[in-house]
């Protein structure tokens, strides 16, 4: 089988995150292996891991899935003394986590809601489905307002406000650059996210970050949402730590521009260019576009845990400290 291939066919399914796709795509191993041995699978397993590693740009969240089940693999109780049961057994509890962890933002949502005061002023980045299933519950029985970042260069923010608005709450797109403008008239940010990090810090859509600082600044609380099988024993320090495989990230052009004109050769007036008849710069070399500027930005980034107020996950509202506990708990049995 073609695991990554596998991978995609999970994430086709809205519901199901990076993670859990990873933990189905891993289970789907478990079935078709011939391994004999606990140590055998475990190996396959980890192979199954590496291919969706090198084969992902942004593995952040699967790497997170592949940890988490193969750490369950390894710890789990053999209670049959067939490797064939337990195999099977394997299975089938990998299944049902993923059924039971698809009702986590049900949780967190009921758990973030009592944060929520009635005509709250929300700021929220990009798209997240526990954060909507959070402010729409909110929506059902307090008054909400929130704002939205545009969060390029995907522009997730803009399939945000357009179900928020469908749904009747007050919503308005901002600007990435209208933050630190905006963030005065804001009670608290809400974002999701791609991986909480034994630090107690966050992965998550680029931007995340200088939305965090610019809350610090103005004294306003920043909450993450994330479900518990998002915490990453990753240990970053800084942006340049993430796992991110983008060789042009922030990289410059190598040709050099062409040189201007001698002063004598140059026209005594200066037609603006719009002004000119021969504005036609489509395949002008020196051209930004949308997609070129995508190409070389980071997807994601690194939030350090002291900008984080709390985070709301389906095992409680925890600090940052406590995400920190909590996950070498889960990594130690």
């Amino acid at each position: 089988m073609d695991i990554y291939e596998t991978y995609l066919g999970f994430l086709k399914d809205e519901e199901v995150s990076p993670p859990l796709a990873a933990i189905l795509a891993l289970t789907e191993i478990m079935e078709r292996s011939n391994a004999g041995t606990t140590f055998e699978l475990v190996e396959e397993l980890k192979d199954g891991a590496e291919s969706l590693n090198q084969r992902s740009k942004n593995p952040i969240g699967l790497n997170a899935g592949c940890k988490l089940f193969i750490e369950f693999i390894t710890l789990f109780p053999h209670a049959s003394a067939k490797f064939s049961d337990i195999r099977t057994e394997l299975i089938q509890q990998g299944r049902e986590y993923v059924a039971e962890a698809l009702t986590y933002r049900k949780k967190i949502a009921e758990l973030a809601f009592d944060f929520i005061k009635d005509d709250s002023v929300i700021l929220t980045h990009s798209y997240s489905r526990v954060v909507m299933q959070t402010l729409l519950m909110a929506h059902k029985r307090k008054r909400i307002s929130v704002f939205v970042t545009e969060a390029r260069p995907k522009g997730l923010g803009i399939k945000t406000a357009e179900e928020l608005t469908a749904a009747g709450i007050p919503c308005t797109v901002i600007l990435d650059s209208a933050v630190a403008y905006a963030i005065e008239k804001v009670d608290f940010v809400l974002v999701g996210s791609e991986a909480v990090v034994e630090s107690g810090g966050l992965i998550n859509a680029v931007g995340s970050n200088q939305i965090a600082i610019i809350a610090r600044a103005a004294n306003k609380p920043f909450y993450a949402l994330a479900e518990s099988f998002k915490f990453h024993r990753l240990f970053p320090l800084s942006q340049d730590d993430l796992p991110i495989h983008n060789p042009d990230l922030f990289s410059f052009p190598t040709s050099q521009p062409k040189t201007a004109p001698p002063m004598h050769a140059r026209p005594s007036v200066m037609v603006p260019r719009h002004d000119r008849e021969d504005t036609d710069d489509t395949n002008s070399p020196n051209k930004f576009t949308q997609e070129q500027i995508a190409q070389i930005n980071p997807k994601v980034d690194y939030t350090r845990p002291d900008l984080i107020t709390l985070v709301f996950s389906d095992v409680g509202s925890l600090t940052p400290e406590g995400v920190s506990q909590y996950l070498v708990g889960m990594f130690t049995g």
